[in-house]
């Protein structure tokens, strides 16, 4: 082995890991994740066509 190596040494690879078997608890939670995230997904949408909330209301203008 020479004392002459030049830049860092690369970490060796990690073996990937194999699927994760899932039980029932956690195959609820990661649906009820999933449904959350397409609610809020069509909420957001509805929000952004519709524009301002409440604009309807009393406008205050600063001077008196």
């Amino acid at each position: 082995m020479s004392s002459k190596q030049g830049g860092k040494l690369k970490p060796l690879k990690q073996p990937k890991s194999g699927k994760k078997e899932y039980d029932e608890h956690d195959m609820e939670l990661m649906q009820k994740k999933k449904d959350e995230e397409k609610a809020l997904k069509e909420l957001r949408a509805k929000a952004s066509q519709k524009g301002s909330f409440g604009g309807s209301g009393l406008k205050k203008s600063g001077k008196k």
